[in-house]
Formats: C-alpha cells, structure tokens, sequence
C-alpha cells in the first residue's frame, strides 16, 4: 500500500485531535515486528487516529520506522514528537447503520415504549 497524503487544513485538524491522545501502541527494541504491525492495523481500523510510541534511539531510525507503518499500512502520519508517531486511517464502513426507529425497540439507548400509569391503571 501506499501511504495516504493530507491536505495542511487536515493535517492541523488531526494534529489538534491527536493532541489529547495516549499511545495505543508500543514498540521495543525489536521494531516493528507482525504482532505489532498487526496491533496498529487494528488500533486504526477501530479508531483511525492513534499514537504510536518508538524506543528507537536515532532520529533517522524513527522516521525510517513511521515511513514504514505508513507505507505498510496505508495510512498518513501525521506528526511525528521525539518518540511519538501520530497516524491516521479513515475508519472503513463496512455496515450501513440501520434506520432509525426501525426494529421493536427505539435506537440510541432507549429501551421499549413505556405504557403511561393511567394506561396501566386502566388495563387492571
């Protein structure tokens, strides 16, 4: 894959998201191995916005290894701080939400219709 290009507007955007952020991901001495690559994809297909945190002790070993991600994964960076890679992946919809009050309860948390007390007093 390739990696994803941002336009500046969207760039500063995801910079001032990720700001809040904790690193999801952590990644030793190995690098960056299956497993871990494997924990990014699913951090970004779940969240699409994430940090992840390098222990590599050299500027252009850092950049070497976010290129990588990146490229490996289709996905943008966003900003790399010191040890800190910033990456960013559209969430893919793979479900159509469905219709809302579609289905015998109500969406958005509510439970059943409730019977008001009169209804309820009335039926006795």
């Amino acid at each position: 894959m390739a990696e994803l290009t941002l336009a500046h507007e969207q760039r500063l955007l995801l910079r001032a998201q990720a700001h809040r952020l904790n690193p999801l991901v952590r990644l030793g001495a190995a690098g960056l191995s299956e497993a871990a690559l494997q924990e990014i994809d699913r951090a970004l297909r779940s969240h699409g916005l994430i940090k992840v945190r390098a222990a590599a002790a050299q500027r252009a070993t850092r950049d070497a290894l976010s290129r990588s991600m990146a490229e490996r994964l289709g996905a943008a960076r966003v900003q790399i701080i010191g040890n800190t890679v910033i990456l960013f992946r559209p969430i893919p919809e793979t479900v159509a939400p469905a219709p809302v009050g579609s289905g015998r309860y109500l969406r958005g948390g509510a439970s059943a219709p409730r019977r008001s007390a009169s209804r309820k007093a009335s039926q006795r």
